[in-house]
Order: C-alpha cells, then structure tokens, then sequence
C-alpha cells in the first residue's frame, strides 16, 4: 500500500517528532489527572518536547511523564487522546461553523433577500452548528488519533524538566529526544 500526501507529511521527521510529543503531553495530563483528580493545567507541544503551564509539582510531573511514556510504549494508545485537546475544538468549530454558513446561504446569497428572510434561518443555522458540534466529539478524537498525535512513540525519551515562572504561571517544559 503507497503512502497519500497526509501520511507522507505527519511521517516527516519534525512533524512526526511534534506529533510523538503531542501524545506524551496528553499520556502526561491524563496520568497527572488520574492520581491528583482534574487538574487546571494547559499543555503545549514542539519538536523538542512540551511544556506544561499551571501548578503542578516538578517532580510529579516528571514522574507521570514517565509513566506516560512507559504506557503509551506498553501499547495504551487511547492515552494520546485528551478530551480537551485544542484539536477538538478546532475540528468542533469548523464543523458548525461550516454547517451555519451552509445553512444561512453559503455563497449563493440573494441580493434581493432582505435581512428578515436572512434572519428567518438563523434557527436553521443554530441547528447546524449544534449538530456539528455534537458531531466533532467523535471526530475530534478521531483527528487527534491519526493526526495532531502519534501513539507509537517508538524510541522517545524523556532527557529533562526545567522548571521557571512567567506573570505568576507556572511553567514546565519536558525536554525529549529520540
């Protein structure tokens, strides 16, 4: 089976390697969660790591880092998925606001129509949006699957965390290799 153009850019390197990040920043989140209960943390992926900005403890972080990796190494891919990853809002987003667009004229918009018969499908459009918003969930987690984040971490090593403060947030960023 040949490679498409998707998978031939998320495999590039840098892409592959944000990607391989991305989902040891969820496995990280989900497993922090797990043994404190819902934490009020935001994460943010690159090529050489990813950082996490809240109050959480170094050493905590660094040791649910490791259990995320040694996880997601383990085979327990749905820890890539994050239920509130920036990617499902994204995908949450474009859908309605596809939909809505759709549903208020899209392009074809009638020169003559008046703002009331505009304004009588804006119910419509409501509609639309909520569907499609109920609709990203699943689809939401299925783009961060095959998409914002890579399971297989393969080779991927947690080498540090440095640990700073910035405006009274504070700031971790987990430094990977491989």
């Amino acid at each position: 089976m040949t490679e498409g153009p998707l998978s031939s850019f998320l495999n590039l390197p840098v892409i592959s390697r944000v990607r391989r990040n991305h989902a040891l920043e969820h496995a990280t989140l989900q497993t922090l969660a797990e043994r404190k209960g819902e934490t009020r943390l935001m994460g943010r992926s690159s090529v050489g790591g990813f950082t996490v900005y809240g109050d959480v403890d170094t050493d905590q972080l660094l040791q649910a880092a490791q259990e995320g990796l040694r996880r997601l190494k383990a085979g327990q891919r749905a820890l890539a998925v994050h239920p509130n990853c920036g990617s499902n809002y994204a995908v949450a987003g474009v859908i309605a606001g596809l939909g809505a667009f759709l549903a208020l004229g899209g392009l074809n918009r009638d020169e003559e129509e008046g703002l009331l018969e505009r304004l009588a499908r804006l119910p419509m459009a409501c509609a639309v949006g909520t569907l499609g918003v109920i609709a990203s969930r699943p689809l939401g987690a299925a783009f961060q699957a095959h998409v914002t984040t890579e399971a297989d971490v393969g080779d991927l090593q947690i080498t540090n965390v440095t640990k700073s403060s910035r405006a009274g947030t504070t700031i971790h960023f987990v430094q990977t290799k491989g």
